[in-house]
């Protein structure tokens, strides 16, 4: 389950092609990747992966429609919704609570929301420059003109700002869907988890075993469709099909540290407990996208089981990729936050492609990393 990404979802199975040919390089491992289907609704992306003689079914369960709907906003409805936001989360003191528990991430949205504004000023401040230095006739109509002139230049700043390495548009509309989520006034997701969770559900006893990966957002979006299986068939996991979820990049904190977010918490608390779930957390400290400061349950002020979970481990960056290239991409924030789903330089350190498309099977690695808080080789992996 992918993050808040517009693209469609064959940008993901090339990313996965392509990473698994690094992979098969640098691991001596054989990894066919086969072209990929779109079901006839719609919903996922399949394509199947043979590794070293060992088959596994990959499939992305897509919402970049869903994405696409909320972003990009209108600049209008942005500059109305965005201000009301700030208001509401200030009243409610979420915004000390997040500073304090995603310290980092924390920077990078209330940081992007400071340009965003400053951003708006600055359309206003020189869409009134006209009026206060030009001649003294302009002003009758150049004052006029300044919310349309402010208005223009708006649009030019964002349109600037929308990529890297600032991301403005994306992470404020990101923003502002999580917390449409997190209070309900996002219904759309909602009815796609009932669907993504009949699409797990369904795979229980014809696959030897079900792994749910969530990446960014997807990391509470997951943990929401487990809790509707669980909520309809509370013994999910415990018959002859293993489960695991695995949250990469997580940002749970993000939502579950909002007051509407009730449901949410109550679903992270009942997943935490469901001990036929396995779940493995990677994490990164050099992804300022991402929450890692404690552990998510802890952090989201629900009580965690008596026995750790989720089990984490945490990944250098200078086992995924070479020191010079680092210094290049140390502010391309989305790339760094990309960088967990793809192949690794070091043989052996955690790989994802490795780690998902190996001999042994994933419930089992975490069983192993469990209490121990590091990932066995990757080439055991």
């Amino acid at each position: 389950m992918p993050g808040f990404d517009p693209r469609e979802p064959e940008t993901y199975w090339g990313l996965f092609r392509r990473e698994s040919r690094l992979t098969s390089v640098r691991r001596g491992m054989a990894i066919a990747v086969s072209n990929p289907t779109r079901s006839s609704d719609g919903l996922r992306l399949d394509w199947e992966v043979e590794a070293d003689g060992a088959p596994t079914r990959y499939t992305l369960l897509r919402w970049d429609d869903i994405v696409r709907a909320r972003f990009p906003r209108s600049p209008l409805r942005r500059l109305v919704e965005v201000p009301a936001l700030w208001w509401r989360l200030s009243r409610s003191g979420y915004v000390k609570r997040f500073r304090r528990e995603a310290k980092r991430f924390a920077r990078v949205i209330i940081g992007v929301h400071a340009i965003y504004a400053a951003l708006v000023v600055l359309s206003f401040v020189l869409a009134s420059l006209p009026a206060w230095l030009g001649p003294a006739q302009w002003r009758p109509w150049s004052l006029a003109a300044i919310p349309v002139l402010a208005y223009a230049i708006h649009l030019g700043l964002m349109a600037v700002t929308r990529g890297k390495p600032f991301y403005v548009a994306h992470l404020v509309d990101d923003t502002a869907f999580t917390y449409d989520h997190a209070s309900g006034a996002e219904n759309r997701m909602r009815r796609r988890l009932d669907a993504f969770a009949e699409e797990i559900r369904a795979a229980e006893g014809k696959a030897s075993e079900i792994v749910v990966i969530g990446h960014s957002s997807s990391s509470f979006l997951g943990i929401e469709a487990l809790d509707r299986i669980l909520g309809g068939d509370p013994d999910f996991g415990q018959r002859e099909t293993p489960v695991s979820f695995v949250s990469i990049g997580s940002v749970i904190p993000w939502i579950t540290l909002d007051a509407p977010a009730a449901e949410m918490r109550a679903a992270l608390s009942r997943v935490a407990a469901a001990p036929a779930i396995r779940w493995l957390d990677v994490r990164a400290k050099w992804d300022w996208l991402s929450v890692h400061d404690r552990d998510v349950l802890t952090a989201s002020g629900v009580p965690s089981p008596q026995d750790h979970r989720p089990v984490e481990i945490h990944v250098r960056i200078t086992d995924l990729i070479e020191r010079k290239i680092i210094a290049r991409r140390k502010w391309n924030l989305f790339r760094m936050h990309f960088q967990l789903l793809m192949s690794s330089l070091n043989p052996e350190a955690f790989d994802y492609v490795a780690f998902v498309v190996g001999p042994e099977p994933i419930h089992s690695i975490i069983d192993r990393c469990r209490g121990a808080g590091v990932l066995p080789s990757a080439k055991s992996a």
